[in-house]
């Protein structure tokens, strides 16, 4: 079976390929290594059924023309940076909502079935039921990153009903790990490789949100596509509890081993503008199809805190 993923070369969607890949499906990188990175994928170059596009999700005729002959669409690729769309209000729009009806459109026009789409929790916005289930209305997202993650899920929809494409919308939690190139983990350390012996950390650090592991969100994406059967499927993934910022810092600076670090808090409720402080997603229905995540979410910041910190920290002794 041909798996198409964009954004293969990327922070999830490598771990990904690296699964699917395991498998021995015949596997289709696409992506146009903005963020990605080749050598994350690099093992795999020269393999059998094995092929990396270096081509840009934008650039219609040609996606069109790589998919032809795949039958699922993993769709990885997506601006990963919520600040950058507040900065620049069009990245949202043209990387995730216009590059989801791209492949959208490509899938319907070369006969691909399946497409599996990455959201995200920022969709629900300030959401007043924590946690907060898949049925949770009105979404108000309060960033552009989660109003075009919200328009895209309503492409999946419509593309499912009127073009009988099957969908798989997964809404993750913050996910952390190995080969980050962004996120609170990686922020926190390249600030230390600047100075350590001082660490900004922007918000009051009372920041409350749910982190998941890279390993166990593909792990959730992948049981929820060869379990969830229905037209369309969605799902929130993450972990059943929070962590503070304050307390990710301090198990940074505990598996690191950098004393005497000089903390100090930008203050404000939010880290930035569209930061959603405190969330927590309802894993139920994920846990009633029959998966669960492995880690909490201290857990899981505690095992990402020594991968990133061995990947990317340039001060430690």
């Amino acid at each position: 079976m041909g798996r198409f993923v964009t954004g293969g070369a990327g922070f999830i969607g490598s771990v990904l390929v690296d699964r699917l890949a395991a498998e021995g499906s015949d596997v289709t990188v696409y992506d146009n290594l903005s963020t990605g990175k080749e050598a994350f994928i690099s093992q795999h170059i020269g393999s059998s059924g094995f092929r990396l596009v270096k081509a840009d999700v934008l650039d219609f005729q040609r996606l069109l023309k790589e998919m032809e002959g795949n039958d699922v669409v993993w769709h990885i690729a997506a601006n990963p940076d919520i600040r950058k769309g507040t900065e620049s209000t069009r990245v949202d729009l043209e990387q995730n909502t216009l590059a989801t009806y791209n492949v959208l459109e490509a899938a319907r026009k070369t006969g691909v079935k399946d497409v599996v789409f990455s959201s995200t929790s920022t969709i629900y916005g300030r959401a007043k039921v924590l946690p907060t289930p898949e049925d949770y209305g009105p979404c108000l997202p309060i960033s552009l990153y989660g109003a075009s993650k919200l328009a895209c899920e309503g492409l999946v929809s419509a593309y499912s009903e009127l073009y009988g494409i099957n969908g798989w919308i997964f809404r993750f939690a913050n996910i952390i790990g190995r080969r980050s190139t962004h996120g609170i983990l990686y922020d926190l350390v390249e600030k230390l490789n600047v100075n350590p012996a001082e660490l900004e950390v922007l918000g009051d650090g009372n920041q409350r949100k749910s982190y998941m592991l890279v390993e166990e969100c593909v792990d959730g994406m992948l049981f929820g596509y060869e379990n969830a059967k229905d037209r369309l499927n969605y799902f929130n993934l993450g972990a059943d509890d929070q962590i503070t910022v304050r307390r990710i810092v301090e198990v940074l600076l505990e598996e690191t081993g950098l004393e005497d670090v000089d903390v100090k808090y930008t203050g404000g409720e939010s880290g930035w503008a569209g930061d959603v402080p405190v969330f927590l997603l309802s894993a139920r229905k994920m846990q009633e199809l029959g998966w669960k995540a492995k880690h909490s979410s201290e857990e899981a910041i505690r095992e990402a805190a020594r991968t990133v910190a061995k990947e990317h920290l340039k001060t430690r002794e």
